[in-house]
C-alpha cells in the first residue's frame, strides 16, 4: 500500500425530504427521486417510508472521490426537489412534521416486514449512513467485524446528529440510536468465531420469524448480501457530505486494520454485550460533548479522549491512504465545533424556533 492506496470504498447516504415553506418533512420521496433519476440514474431510490430518499455512491477508491460524489448526488437531489416546492436535508430524524406513523412505500417485501415488525415501523423515518469497504472473502469479513465493534459506541457519537423528534428536543445527541435499538436485528453484533458461525445465527434468526430476509439483518456491522463488503451502518447521516467522506475514510481505516489482525490470527477482543449496549446508549445521550464508556474497561472518559483513541487506532492505515491530515483535520474542527447535534441545538438557541434548525440543514446538507 502507498500514498492513495487501500480497499475500494462507498457511501449510501439517507435524506428526509421537507417542504421549503412549512420546513416540515413531508412524504414526496417518489416526485423528486422520479425528477434527480435522469442524472443520478440507479444511485438513487427510495426507502421504507416516502418521508426517504438513499443514494449511493460506486465504488470509489480515494476519498475525493467519495466526497465528490456524494456532493454530486446532494446537488442533484436538491436541483429536483425545487420545481416541486420541497428541500432535501441530511439529519437523522425529523425536526418538523407529523412523522408518527410515516407514510410507508408498498410492496409484497414492505408488507412481508409491516406483518413482521408491526408497530416498530410507526417510528421508522430516521436517516443513516452507510459506509462499504471492499472485503471479497466473507469470512474475514465476518472476522474483521469482531476488531470494529468496539469503536461502534465512538463512531456514534462522532456522528450524532439527530437531537429532536416530533418537535421536541429527545435532550438525546443522536434519538436515531435509541429509535434504532428496539429492533431485534439491530444495534452491535454478536462477536462471530467464523462464516459459519454467522450463518447459523441468521439461520436461527430466520427460523424464529425475527426477519424478512437477510437484507433485513441490521446489525451496525454486517457482511453486505448483495456485493463483496463489509458494511458498517453505525451513525447518523451527517449534515455535510465532507463529514460523510471523511467519517468513511476513517472507518476505511479501521477496515484495514482489522484485515491485518485478522490475517495475523488476532480473533479481536470479545466485548461484552451488556457493555457495548451501556456505551450504545451513553454515546447516543452526549454525542461528542460529553462522556462515553470505554469498551475495554467499562469506565467514564470524555468522548473526546475515545475520538483521540479512534484516531490513533486509524492512523497507520490513513497514512497508507494519504488521508491522515485530512481526517485530523476534520477531527479537530468537529470537537471544536461540536457534532451535528450541537450545531442543530446551537441554531434552535437563537430565537428558539426549530425552524431555524431546519433552514441550517437545509443550507448545509448542499455543497
Amino acid at each position: 500500500m502507498g500514498a492513495g492506496s487501500g480497499p475500494r470504498f462507498g457511501v449510501e447516504e439517507e435524506f428526509l425530504v421537507v417542504d421549503r415553506e412549512t420546513r416540515a418533512a413531508v412524504p414526496r420521496a417518489a416526485a423528486v427521486i422520479e425528477r434527480a433519476g435522469p442524472a443520478l440514474g440507479a444511485r438513487v431510490g427510495g426507502e421504507i417510508t416516502e418521508l426517504q430518499i438513499e443514494t449511493r455512491t460506486e465504488p470509489c477508491g480515494t476519498v475525493e472521490e467519495v466526497q465528490r460524489q456524494l456532493e454530486e448526488a446532494r446537488g442533484a437531489l436538491a436541483e429536483a426537489a425545487e420545481p416541486e416546492g420541497l428541500v432535501v436535508v441530511a439529519t437523522g430524524t425529523p425536526v418538523l412534521g407529523d412523522c408518527v406513523p410515516p407514510a410507508m412505500t408498498t410492496g409484497p417485501r414492505q408488507d412481508r416486514g409491516n406483518a413482521t415488525f408491526r408497530g416498530l415501523h410507526d417510528e421508522l423515518a430516521i436517516c443513516a449512513l452507510h459506509v462499504h469497504v471492499e472485503i471479497p472473502d466473507r469470512e474475514v469479513a465476518v472476522l474483521a467485524g469482531n476488531h470494529l465493534r468496539p469503536w461502534l459506541p465512538a463512531l456514534i457519537a462522532l456522528g450524532a446528529n439527530s437531537p429532536f423528534w416530533a418537535e421536541r428536543d429527545t435532550g438525546y445527541a443522536s434519538w436515531r440510536t435509541m429509535v434504532w435499538s428496539r429492533w431485534p436485528v439491530a444495534g452491535p453484533p454478536p462477536y462471530f468465531t467464523s462464516d459459519a458461525d454467522y450463518q447459523r445465527t441468521v439461520a436461527m434468526l430466520h427460523d424464529v420469524g425475527s426477519i424478512v430476509d437477510v437484507g433485513t439483518i441490521f446489525w451496525d456491522i454486517r457482511p453486505s448480501a448483495h456485493v463483496p463488503t463489509l458494511e458498517v451502518r453505525v451513525g447518523d447521516v451527517p449534515m455535510t457530505a465532507r463529514e460523510s467522506a471523511m467519517t468513511a475514510a476513517l472507518i476505511r481505516a479501521l477496515a484495514v486494520d482489522a484485515i491485518a489482525k485478522v490475517a495475523a490470527g488476532d480473533p479481536g477482543p470479545r466485548v461484552p454485550a451488556e457493555t457495548l449496549r451501556l456505551a450504545y446508549w451513553r454515546a447516543a445521550r452526549d454525542g461528542l460533548s460529553g462522556h462515553g464508556v470505554d469498551p475495554a474497561t467499562g469506565q467514564l472518559i470524555p468522548a473526546a479522549a475515545l475520538a483521540d483513541a479512534l484516531l490513533t487506532a486509524a492512523r497507520p492505515a490513513l497514512e497508507d491512504s494519504g488521508d491522515a491530515d485530512a481526517v485530523a483535520t476534520w477531527l479537530k474542527e468537529l470537537t471544536c465545533d461540536g457534532d451535528g447535534a450541537t450545531r442543530q441545538r446551537r441554531a434552535a438557541s437563537g430565537r428558539g424556533e426549530l425552524a431555524d434548525v431546519v433552514d441550517l440543514l437545509i443550507e448545509k446538507s448542499i455543497p
